[in-house]
This record gives structure tokens, sequence and C-alpha cells, in this order.
């Protein structure tokens, strides 16, 4: 089929489901709503396995499929277009986004059957998917913009769906706020590289680049990319600004699924490797955001340990992930950090539904202290749940083991990393596996604390599907990224698919000669020690149940400090937004009300009394028209008199 053809499905078919249910808008038929919505991303998903089938067809140095909609600035020797490419890091994106994005609106329409307004939530959703497509597609920084913004809108719309409720509210209103701060530095990094290299293309401005790397953060360059990584940190949910995805959870859970796990929240991530050849200019900024993920990695891991909400403990746990890919970025392990970006698709979009099923089953119930014993009643989601928790915990052979570990070992070998960057990898890594292992055993495990009132019976298939289908992917998902290391013990010798699919796309970081056994040590160290956390957690929550009450009372401190969540909301409110709100009320009370409301008065006060005098004038008295013909005329008649 003509690639024009396929492009305009791929793309339009989600925006034609967007108009479809949003003109029906008040329907509560959820069922046709959400098979529209699921016949268009089918449509969007064949459209993307048809281009990528061609795309493979293709010389490994040629691979790059382009799609021309229309010109649409053209200043000057400015231009940028509507246009689009496929090339194998966005090849990897949109089988994400479409593939993915399909289970999770299966998953929706069980779902969201009880809710009062099913159709205006599908239509968000087929909505967030087209501007997704544009976001990864988009040849250029301004399309790739336009796609960023919409998926922040729709963000918003879908986390706070729930808008009755203000606490749901304030969270979508959050995420919008704490986004735009990033996007202003994603602007700004977009001019700066506009204003130094005239472009916003991705292919000229990596054709532009300097044959070295700049060394001083003064440079162009560093500079454009500092601010193009407050743009991520923004969208990715990273140190200072991921305040905005815990709460994100306020939304519908298939929500949290697609938007907070497996799309949205990597676009920061995508941005980065899009534009490797840039960042790579960079590496004092390339460091810093190495230093951010990782440290990132390690500090919403640790808030995990502590949370009691099953969403809650999920949704750091993204953040915690994020951190692994902005840590891989950082020091140049661009492939594994897309690695890990698909990975975590499949297993944390696994767990979030999964999570989705049990609050389902327990009628809207997240605190986990108030489950248990849940694989006997719902045995398809514990089994599937297993999976994802096998490979968030970076067990081999599952999906997460491969990409993790690679983001580890590079972290450590790459020119561009540090042993230190390793070593918060590892903390990272080990905090992972206690408190996934914690929720396996207070949600899954153990005895039942399920409230009597409360009956748990397993989802509907539509729900469950979903969940078979990316508990498959949890395990075989990593498959295709074996580093030579262990493909050269088994047998037939895989090959590594993704780094050969990838090579041509992405810069080579040179990295530091180590011995095999070196790696193998290596990774040993990091799955040796997340199997002894797991463990750990396992021995705490199921065979000595009063062990985390009696240390968390000998550490109170400690422990209410990160069950508080360091308190960096709280220092956001004292020190940065209340005193924000308090100016602004003192610029509304001197500069609007005493000097702008008291000027506009006086001038709306003498207009005023002008106008009443010109009332005078026109009273409708013929007798007094006359009167004022007559002087007219005298004055006229006194100046021609006079002058002469």
């Amino acid at each position: 089929m003509n690639h024009s053809i396929l492009f305009s499905i791929l793309i339009f078919a989600p925006l034609l489901g967007f108009f479809f249910n949003g003109f029906r808008f008040k329907s509560k038929d959820y069922k046709l709503a959400g098979s529209v919505a699921i016949g268009a991303m089918l449509l969007s998903f064949i459209s993307s396995l048809l281009l990528v089938f061609d795309l493979i067809g293709m010389d490994p140095l040629q691979r790059k499929i382009s799609f021309h909609l229309f010109n649409w600035i053209n200043v000057g020797d400015f231009n940028a277009n509507a246009s689009f490419v496929l090339d194998p890091i966005s090849a990897i994106m949109i089988l994400v986004i479409t593939g993915v994005g399909t289970l999770i609106h299966l998953f929706s329409v069980g779902y969201m059957s009880h809710d009062e307004r099913p159709t205006k939530y599908f239509a968000y959703l087929n909505f967030f998917i087209f501007n997704m497509l544009l976001l990864v597609l988009g040849d250029n920084l301004l399309v790739m913009f336009v796609g960023w913004e919409g998926v922040g809108l729709c963000s918003y719309l879908l986390i706070g769906f729930w808008f009755d409720d203000a606490e749901k509210a304030a969270a979508g209103m959050k995420a919008f706020i704490t986004n735009r701060i990033g996007d202003a530095g994603f602007l700004l990094g977009i001019f700066f590289l506009f204003m130094n290299f005239g472009t916003v293309e991705f292919s000229e401005l990596i054709s532009r680049m300097p044959e070295s790397p700049e060394a001083l953060w003064s440079s162009p360059i560093h500079l454009a990319c500092l601010f193009l990584f407050i743009g991520a940190m923004g969208k990715s949910a990273q140190i200072p600004l991921y305040v905005w995805l815990p709460d994100a959870m306020a939304g519908p859970t298939p929500v949290s699924a697609l938007i907070h796990a497996a799309t949205m929240v990597t676009a920061g991530v995508y941005m980065i490797v899009r534009l490797n050849g840039v960042f790579i200019m960079a590496p004092n900024v390339m460091m810093l955001i190495a230093t951010i993920g990782a440290l990132t990695a390690v500090f919403a891991a640790s808030i995990g340990l502590t949370q009691w909400d099953i969403k809650k403990v999920l949704a750091y746990s993204t953040v915690s992930q994020l951190g692994y890919m902005f840590l891989g970025v950082g020091v140049g392990a661009f492939m594994p950090a897309m690695f890990h970006l698909m990975t975590h698709a499949f297993f944390k979009a696994l767990m979030f539904l999964g999570s989705g099923s049990v609050i389902h089953a327990m009628d809207g119930e997240q605190d986990m202290r108030k489950m248990g014993g849940l694989r006997k009643i719902m045995p398809i989601t514990s089994f599937t749940f297993t999976l994802g928790w096998l490979a968030i915990i970076g067990m081999p052979p599952f999906a997460g083991f491969f990409s993790k570990d690679e983001i580890l070992w590079q972290s450590l070998t790459s020119t561009q990393g540090h042993w230190v960057l390793w070593v918060l990898g590892v903390i990272g890594a080990v905090l992972t596996a206690f408190y996934m292992t914690r929720l396996m055993s207070l949600v899954f495990w153990g005895d039942s604390r399920v409230p009597k009132e409360t009956h748990p019976h397993e989802s509907p298939i539509s729900m469950t599907i979903p969940l078979m289908v990316l508990g498959a992917l949890s395990v075989v998902g990593g498959w295709i990224g074996i580093p030579h290391v262990i493909s050269a013990v088994l047998p037939g010798h895989p090959p590594n698919v993704l780094h050969h699919w990838l090579e041509t796309s992405l810069v080579a970081v040179p990295l530091k000669h180590f011995p095999v056994v070196m790696e193998w040590a290596i990774m040993g160290i990091s799955v040796g020690l997340a199997g002894v956390s797991a463990w750990l957690a396992y021995d705490f929550y199921i065979s000595h149940k009063d062990r985390p009450a009696k240390i968390a009372a000998k550490c109170s401190r400690p422990y209410q400090l990160i069950y508080n969540k360091y308190w960096v909301d709280e220092f956001y409110f004292s020190k940065i937004i209340n005193p924000l709100i308090d100016i602004s009320k003192g610029f509304w009370e001197y500069v609007d009300v005493c000097i702008i409301d008291n000027i506009t008065y006086k001038l709306s006060d003498f207009v005023q009394s002008m106008s009443r005098g010109f009332k005078k004038l026109q009273n409708g008295q013929l007798q007094q028209y006359g009167f004022y013909v007559f002087i007219g005329l005298v004055v006229i008649l006194s100046y021609v008199i006079v002058g002469s």
C-alpha cells in the first residue's frame, strides 16, 4: 500500500475516532464509544505494522520513510513543514503507542462501563494517541512541540476526568502547571537551536553540529540542550519537576497505564534520543542528565517503600524507572535507554492495568492494607501481575532484566559513565525489588484482609485479554536485545536484534574495555542483590508481619520523612507557591486596585461628566436647537465680517 495512505491512516484514524465520540460526548453507550475508539486504534496499529515491515525491508543505511503533509511556515530562508518521518527510532515508538494503546483501549471498555461519561473518555483517549503520534513522527522540533503540547492538554483532561472531585481536579491542574514550567524550557531550547543553526529539522540540526564536543557551559549547544532537558524533566517527571506524576493517579487507571507508564512520560527520553547527535556535543549536560536520572531513580524508589496506595506505589516506580532511562541517555547508552523505554511500557502498563483490575474487583479500594490473598480469587490478574513483577525487579530471562542490566553496565563502562552512577543504579534496583515484592505480598499473597462487605472477583475477559498479552510481552519483550556476553553461551547465539536495528540512527559512545568475567560479575551483583531484597520483603510482609511496624517505630524519623515523601510538596508550597501567591496579591492590591483601577475610574468619571454636558445639548427641544443654529450663524457672520 502507498506510504502516504498508510501514514494518513496511522495518524488520522485516532483523530477521526476523537471527532466521532467527541460530537456525541454526552452518550452513555460505552460499547459503541469503545468499539469506535478501538477500531481507530486497530487501524492505526495495522498501518504501523505495515510501515515498519516496509522499513525492515530497506537497506540499513537508507531506513527512512517520509511523509509531507503541507507547507507550514515559510519566512525568508526559514522553512518548517508539517512533515513526518519513520525511522528505526520512531518505529519503536509507534509500535508501543498503537500496540499497547490498543490493549489499554480494550481494557477501558470493561473498566469504564459504569462511568457517567464513557464516550467523552474514549474521545480524549483517541485524541491523546493522535497527539502522541505527532510528537514521535514529526521531522522537526515544531511538529514535535505541537504533539508535546497536545499530549499535555490530554493529560490534564484525563487526570482531571472525574473533576467533580476537587482533589482529582486539583491533580489535573498540578500536572498541567508543572508541565508548563518544563515546556517553557523546551521552547527556549528550540529558540537557541534555531538562533545558532538556522533550522529546526532534526536531520539538518545534526548535520550542522561541530566535529567535536564543546566544553563550556556557556556554549550555545550546552545552553540549548540544558533548556531542552528542562522540558524533558517536566514531561518525564524528573527531579525537581516529578511532583505531578504521583498525583496524576487521580485519573482512571487505564489512563495511568497509557499516559503515565507507556507513552507520554517517555516523551522526554525519546526527544533526547531523537537529538542524540546534538546532546552528545554537550558532555556537561549529558553528565547532568545522568546524575539527575540516577538520583531520581533512588529518590522515587525510596518513597515507594512506604506507600499504601497501590497506584501510588506504581507511580513512584514509574518515576524511578524513568530515572534509569535518563541515566542511560546521560552516559550515552541511547540504545539501552530506548530498550528500557520499550520493556517498561510492557511491564508497567501490565501492572497498572493489573492494579485497575484489582481496584475494579475491590469496588474502588486502593489501600493495600485492605487486600491480601487475591491470588486465589483473581488467578489471571495475579499470574500476569507476577510476570510484570519479575520483569521490573530484573530477574532473568524477563524483559526488564536485559534492558535495565544494559543501562547499569554502560553507566559503569561508558567513557561518559562513572562508578558512582552504577552504585546509585544498583541501589535503585535493590529498592525496586523490595517495594514491588512488598506490593505483591500485601495484595496477592498472604492472608486476606478484604472487608466482609467487599466481594472481589476476576475481571471480565475484555480486561484480562490485555493483561495476558502484556504478560507475554513482559517475558519475551527483552529477547530482542540479548547482550553478546549472554548470547555467546546460548544455543544458536541469538543476535542483539535491537542493537543492529538502531546502530545506524544513534551515535556510538566508546566503552571502556573490561574482561568478560567482569561483565558477568557486575550482572550477578545487581541480580543477586535484587533477589536478596525481594526475599527480605517477602520475609517482612509474609513470614514476620510484625517486623515492618517494629522497624518503623525504631526509625520513626527516617520513616516519617520517607512516608511523607520528604516533604517536597510542602516545601514547594511554603517556599515557592505561597510566596508567589502573596506577591501576586500584593501586585493586585497596589498595582491593579490602587493604580489601574483608580485611573480607570477617573477616566470613566471624566467621560461620564462630559457625556452629561453633551446630554444637555441633546434634549429634543426644537426651540433650543433653533437658538443653537442662530448662535452659530452669528459666530460665522462675525468671523466673515471681521476677516474682510
